[in-house]
């Protein structure tokens, strides 16, 4: 079967901004876009009810997906899209559509006067247990929000994509997050940022209170073990433009800080494959909720 980047989409903003960023990035990959539609059916006794009726949910289930995929078309002509659409829970619809997708790309929407965004239940649910990479994308997001910007200051195609950013902890460096941030970067002929957060260790405090200083020593180790971990991947990838950053603090904060200039930050979730449900970590949960650029959320063992 023929992997596909797969889009939820039911009509909203946020969706709108999620196909669109799908198609930008099948243009990249040369694959074809799924837009899936997951309609629940209408329970008999509203069924029953002439302004919710079975026939007039059925009509709209079928308009939002075909009007969406029509306009995408002609927006990205050289990108196939076909349209999808399922009855039943949404979450598990959309796992299961995952399997046999290359990506999973959901919107996200502002939160109203609140600093954030908001994933919603079902994309959360998805996120936390989907074993393909998810795309996260802000409604309102736009192909001109992925590039530099120009003399004029202006983003422009012209100048080229703005970095992608990778999230990485030296402690358990994955390579299938590794992997994939590197292919971004490839695809786009972007800069890899690679972002490094840590905290002073529990000794630190004691060291200084028997009068020894190891801070600049940590910097250097920490900078050293960055280095180390992306040396083969550097090796593998020569044409990628690498940038490292290691930071005294939180992993999550520096993240979403260096997202405000990315196309693209990538963060990983480890897979646990337990009876009560997925988990998404706490650097992941907080880079979706913050970051204003498309968020990878990227599951591993």
């Amino acid at each position: 079967m023929t992997r596909t980047i797969t889009v939820g989409t039911d009509g909203s903003a946020e969706s709108r901004a999620a196909a669109e960023w799908a198609a930008r990035e099948a243009a990249l990959r040369r694959l074809p876009v799924r837009l899936l539609h997951v309609w629940q059916p209408v329970p008999e006794s509203m069924a029953k009810a002439p302004p919710l009726g079975a026939e007039t949910h059925r009509y709209w289930t079928e308009r939002i997906p075909r009007e969406a995929a029509e306009g995408l078309g002609l927006r990205h002509p050289g990108v196939e899209v076909t349209v999808e659409q399922r009855a039943g829970a949404p979450a598990e619809v959309l796992l299961d559509a995952a399997r046999d997708a290359e990506l999973l790309v959901l919107g996200s929407r502002a939160l109203s006067g609140l600093t954030g965004f908001l994933i919603g239940s079902v994309g959360q649910a998805v996120v936390a247990r989907a074993e393909v990479p998810v795309v996260l994308v802000r409604a309102g997001e736009q192909a001109a929000d992925e590039h530099l910007e120009d003399p004029a200051g202006i983003p422009s195609a012209a100048t080229g994509f703005r970095p992608v950013v990778l999230g990485l902890d030296t402690d358990s460096p994955d390579e299938t997050v590794i992997a994939f941030a590197f292919e971004e970067a490839r695809r786009r002929g972007a800069t890899l940022t690679v972002v490094q957060g840590w905290n002073l260790p529990p000794y630190y405090a004691s060291s200084l209170a028997a009068g020894v200083d190891l801070g600049e020593g940590l910097v250097r180790e920490q900078a050293a073990a960055l280095t180390g971990a992306l040396l083969p991947w550097r090796e593998k990838y020569p044409d990628v433009e690498v940038t490292e950053e290691s930071r005294l603090g939180s992993p999550a904060g520096h993240l979403v800080d260096a997202a405000r200039d990315a196309s693209l930050v990538v963060v990983g979730r480890r897979v646990r494959r337990s009876p009560f449900g997925g988990h998404i970590g706490a650097v992941a949960h907080a880079v979706m909720h913050h970051a204003t650029t498309p968020v990878a959320v990227v599951a591993h063992d």
